[in-house]
């Protein structure tokens, strides 16, 4: 059997250009002589559809979509096996074989995550332990997704006479995530001695990203083949004698590149699956906004990607150097307008009501609001989406203005941790990645990435006037956070008390914050929203 893997990038709801993406890949399948050309999880549809399933116009038009997929497959080319929610009574999550101008069989996904960004039992009811589907005579287990991650599914098929494994994916990207794909597989394949075919889609969808990354596994753990990640594909494998034949081998990507990669197929699917033409971002001179513009640039290239520096009069001339040299870097656009003029119009018509009470935080919050003022207009103006530039370790703390630097449409850093981002930097700097769309060389002066972090809201501010530095602040929020650690278990490891008290508490008020801002690529095993829903009132304290 000669078995075609499209590894596809599905655009949520546009169920016609999903189709027309499918067949174009079932001509380059039938030129390569496949009987088979298999797609991703909800392939017809989008990864993950949410509450559009409960939807059943949205169902019944996947349906008929289907219909016309499996009338070209009259032609004896290539079968289909494609993704997509099937109603029955109950709602599944399916896979179709399509053959001969109609459909042939139809597999619903047994096991539904229910845990981390995945609510699939919100909406999908799990179906049987499924049984082989006969392809051209070639009886193949088809788990789905989550089938793999345990071994019920995979057992039954191999009990039930399946030659091998053709596992459809819609597994989101995160950091470290490939190596446990593998391992799984290895374990079913050693526990069923049947090949395997893992078979994830790439893409983007709001918070969650997709690397692709697919690959086949014979029954002795070897790997038969590794699809390229993030590239939307078609690869044809050759199957016989219970063994997947050598195919294609991407190499592996190193953790920096990975993460880069994540970021710009993100940003690149979310500006434009929502129509904009471009994004713009306030440049500050600091490491946040530098990052963020090279992985807006490395997106959607230079020519869409418009930076403004909004100096007030605690703005350093070095950080008007640093933000000028970051856009003559990236060869993108940017243009200084001071925001001093309405920092000192507000000042003065809220003096009445401030009186003289001291200078505080709220004076620092105006200059940030008014920042977004400027921001949202342009983007009002001219289209363009505007690009939040806070990291986790901001987000985290609270250290970040509601309705100020928080504003925007989409937040590339939103689950970076600070010293996520200066790794980021020096490797965007040292290499650019192979989709990235921006220059060659540097991408911001070496300066922006050495110098104290600081919000410059008040003379001589820096972040560790209020904030422990980030390499002790990361690892006590990635205990928090990420393996939801209490605080006498980080101070057992050799933290200090007070501060992660301090933070824990940080941590925990700050959740309304985090609820009102916008969306952003998921890295991490608990990025804030999808992974991560803590209630707002909240009194419990580990420390």
């Amino acid at each position: 059997m000669r078995l075609a893997l499209f590894q596809s990038n599905p655009a949520m709801g546009d169920l016609a250009g999903n189709a027309a993406a499918i067949l174009a890949a079932r001509a380059e399948a039938a030129r390569a002589a496949a009987d088979l050309l298999v797609t991703p999880e909800l392939s017809l549809v989008g990864y993950p559809p949410e509450d559009l399933v409960l939807k059943p116009a949205f169902v019944a038009a996947a349906r008929r979509e289907l219909g016309r997929l499996a009338a070209a497959t009259a032609d004896g080319g290539p079968a289909l096996l494609v993704g997509l929610p099937w109603a029955d009574g109950a709602l599944h999550n399916a896979m179709a074989l399509l053959d001969g101008g109609g459909l042939q069989a139809v597999r619903f996904k047994h096991d539904l995550p229910n845990y981390g960004v995945f609510d699939e039992k919100r909406v999908f009811t799990p179906g049987p332990l499924p049984e082989p589907v006969d392809i051209r005579g070639v009886p193949l287990g088809v788990p789905i997704c989550e089938d793999m991650w345990t071994a019920p599914v995979a057992r039954h098929l191999a009990m039930r006479g399946a030659k091998a494994l053709v596992v459809p994916n819609g597994s989101p990207f995160e950091i470290g995530k490939a190596g446990r794909r593998l391992e799984l597989a290895r374990a079913r394949v050693a526990e069923t001695g049947l090949p395997l075919v893992y078979l994830n889609r790439t893409g983007g969808q709001d918070e969650l990203v997709f690397d692709g990354a697919s690959f086949a596994v014979n029954p002795d753990g070897d790997l038969a083949a590794r699809l390229p990640a993030w590239d939307e594909t078609v690869v044809t494998l050759e199957f016989g004698d219970g063994r997947i034949a050598p195919g294609p081998m991407a190499p592996a990507e190193d953790e920096a590149e990975e993460v880069w990669h994540a970021m710009i197929v993100a940003l690149r699917d979310y500006v434009e699956r929502n129509g904009f033409p471009g994004v713009v971002l306030g440049l500050s001179g600091g490491i946040d906004s530098a990052v963020s513009a090279a992985v807006a640039v490395d997106a959607l290239g230079a020519e869409r990607v418009w930076c403004l520096m909004l100096p007030s009069r605690f703005t350093s001339a070095e950080s008007l150097e640093d933000a000028r040299a970051t856009a003559r870097l990236l060869g993108c656009r940017l243009d200084e307008v001071g925001i001093e003029p309405a920092v000192r119009a507000f000042e003065g018509m809220l003096a009445p009501l401030f009186g003289n009470a001291p200078r505080d935080a709220t004076e620092e919050n105006l200059q940030s609001r008014l920042r977004m003022a400027v921001l949202m207009a342009v983007s009002n103006k001219f289209g363009h989406m505007l690009l939040t530039t806070g990291n986790k370790s901001e987000l985290s703390v609270g250290y970040a203005t509601i309705y100020g630097d928080m504003a925007g449409g989409y937040n590339v850093l939103k689950d970076a941790y600070k010293t996520t981002v200066v790794r980021l930097a020096r490797f965007r700097n040292g290499r650019r990645p192979r989709l990235a769309r921006g220059p060659q060389g540097p991408v911001m002066p070496e300066r922006v990435i050495v110098k104290p972090p600081t919000a410059e809201l008040r003379e001589n501010q820096r972040d560790e006037d209020s904030l422990p530095p980030y390499a002790v602040l990361d690892p006590i929020l990635h205990g928090l956070v990420e393996e939801e650690r209490s605080a006498a278990e980080l101070v057992a490891r050799g933290a200090d008390p007070v501060t992660v008290g301090r933070i824990e508490r940080l941590l925990y008020v700050a959740e309304y914050k985090r609820r009102q801002a916008p969306p952003g690529v998921k890295i991490g095993p608990r990025n804030f929203g999808r992974d991560r829903r803590y209630p707002i009132t909240n009194a419990f304290r580990t420390g």
